[in-house]
């Protein structure tokens, strides 16, 4: 154990039995309750005054203000009791306040940078794990002596030596560059996503081109850091190529189909399209993949690449409006233009049915039952569905023709029975043909 920590440890036991261990144990008590005030307070004056889209984000520091702010009034406590006593609990109250704070904080930062999954609660359980444990290394006095260990373990790369501790701190430089990299990214995806002077295609574009680009400006940083010389990356930079021309060629022609998909504005999310026999609304746009959303609920994820090869149908493309066809048999006996006009005022009683275009009955063939015609509607939003429209505007039909002794036929088939030749004889009956 080093020298500092078997002090403090020292100070604390020997403080267990005089006044300095209670007013040191007053003064953390008096600490976590005031900050717990303060966050209360901000608490209240948010739900209350703060605008709606503020909320998530206080809220979110409001759960990393209560360490902080706990650690802020227990470290002025420890100056001021420091001229009469001696503060060794005080001193391990803010290294676990600091620690805590530390999670909580990055805990916050991962859930704003990433998207919800179930990898996101593994991720927050190792940040906590691996910050607990070294905080347990350095009050256990066993810090210090890992890392004259991890110097000892020393190899080389190439003509240079290095040791486990210098890639250590390489890779959690390299992390805490791009954590606050992926920080701002985020930030700026926000504001672009939320801008109304551009595209939905070209916001989401410009958005993964800042991530890409702050990224890998934030691991050259980092490399540059921990004294790695850049220019090894171009060795890298051509295994990457030759791996991405035979192992990685579909995902490349993924992701370079994703961006051509995004800047070119020929699907947008909130499109209706058609794709191979999958029928639905875009919901998201990605890098690699789409999500179609489906009318009755499903969602199908769909390569980029297949969006470039394969014949898409954008119903929504020109206006976002679609065509709904319904398809209604009457008699031939029934008047004809009577029942055409019943099935026009149908879809003008239906709200979702635009008045222009307005709805068009066309006559499409006289079939064997019956004469065959059809109804041409628009709707303005195609994402929400037509199969409850379209049992409306049939119900009402159905109510129309029946008030108006129109007919729906039934399947009819005509049989005739030629050339049987019948011999009628003197004793015999005379028989008909059925």
């Amino acid at each position: 154990m080093n020298s500092e920590m078997q002090l403090i440890w020292q100070e604390f036991l020997a403080d267990l039995a005089t006044p300095a261990f209670a007013w040191q144990l007053g003064i953390i008590v008096a600490s976590l309750l005031l900050a717990w005030s303060v966050n209360g307070l901000l608490r209240a004056y948010v739900m209350r005054h703060a605008p709606e889209t503020w909320k998530v984000a206080i809220g979110g520091i409001n759960r990393v203000l209560f360490p902080l702010s706990s650690l802020l009034f227990v470290y002025i406590g420890k100056l001021a009791l420091s001229y009469w006593h001696h503060t060794s609990m005080l001193k391990l109250a803010v290294i676990l306040l600091a620690a805590m704070a530390v999670i909580r904080l990055a805990v916050y930062g991962v859930r704003f940078i990433f998207a919800p999954g179930g990898w996101l609660k593994t991720m927050e359980s190792a940040i906590s794990t691996i910050v607990w444990l070294m905080l347990a290394l350095h009050l256990s006095g066993l810090l210090p002596q890992l890392v004259l260990v991890l110097e000892d373990v020393s190899f080389k790369i190439g003509k240079s030596p290095v040791n486990l501790l210098q890639i250590f701190q390489a890779l959690l430089t390299i992390l805490v560059t791009l954590f606050v990299a992926l920080w701002f990214s985020r930030i700026l995806e926000n504001k672009l996503m939320r801008s109304e002077h551009l595209g939905i295609n070209m916001r989401v574009v410009l958005s993964k081109l800042v991530r890409i680009a702050l990224s890998f400006v934030a691991i050259l940083m980092a490399l540059s850091a921990v004294g790695l010389d850049i220019t090894l990356l171009s060795v890298f930079g051509g295994a990457l190529g030759v791996g991405l021309g035979f192992g990685l060629q579909k995902i490349a022609s993924n992701y370079v189909s994703g961006f051509i998909i995004l800047t070119d504005k020929s699907m947008q999310i909130g499109d209706v399209i058609t794709i191979d026999n999958h029928y639905g609304v875009i919901d998201d746009l990605r890098s690699r993949y789409m999500v179609l959303r489906k009318l009755d609920g499903t969602q199908v994820i769909i390569p980029n690449e297949n969006l470039i090869t394969s014949p898409v149908i954008n119903h929504s493309l020109a206006e976002h409006k679609a065509r709904v066809q319904l398809f209604v048999q009457v008699s031939y006996e029934s008047p004809l233009k009577l029942a055409m006009q019943l099935m026009c005022e149908a879809a003008d009683r239906q709200p979702r049915v635009l008045v222009e275009p307005k709805p068009e009955p066309r006559i499409e063939a006289f079939g064997e039952s019956g004469i065959d015609l059809s109804l041409n509607i628009w709707i303005p939003d195609p994402e929400e569905g037509s199969a409850t429209l379209r049992s409306a505007i049939y119900l009402d039909i159905w109510e129309a023709f029946q008030a108006n002794g129109i007919s729906i036929p039934y399947p009819q088939r005509e049989i005739r029975i030629l050339g049987t030749v019948h011999t009628k004889t003197s004793d015999e009956p005379a028989k008909g043909i059925d």
